[in-house]
């Protein structure tokens, strides 16, 4: 349990240092922006999984992390959007991380439902085919 700590601790720390490093020394600030976006959360989760419980497992998370990176997309948009209509960047930052976490659950349940649905109509096609093959014979 340390051990994962630790790695997570300084994957993440290091991200977030260069990150910064970015921004303090880099003269073209929009790359400090996109390196702020720099997925660690994510490496570091998939490769603790996949260490610990195999390939798998660690395609779980990967495939999760894609409703986190869409809610991203949202979290930027009302950000960006609060900041240019009040200024206040304490208010943007939590209606930015309260629009990712809504976000991203909307979009896992749309998934999962669409999913669902798809399945239960090809069962049923499934069945219907085969009772109009049984009917033939």
């Amino acid at each position: 349990m340390y051990k994962d700590l630790l790695i997570r601790f300084t994957l993440g720390g290091a991200a977030v240092m260069i990150s910064y490093l970015i921004t303090v020394l880099s003269p073209w600030k929009i790359l400090a922006g996109i390196f702020a976006a720099f997925p660690a959360v994510m490496i570091t989760a998939v490769l603790m999984m996949g260490i610990a419980s195999g390939s798998k497992k660690a395609a779980k998370i990967a495939n999760g992390s894609v409703f986190g990176m869409v809610g991203g997309v949202f979290c930027v948009a009302t950000v960006w959007t609060v900041l240019q209509v009040s200024g206040n960047w304490g208010l943007s930052i939590v209606l930015g991380l309260l629009f990712w976490l809504g976000s991203s659950i909307i979009v896992s349940s749309l998934r999962d439902k669409l999913k669902n649905g798809r399945k239960i109509r090809g069962r049923v096609k499934v069945n219907l085919h085969s009772g109009i093959q049984v009917r033939h014979k």
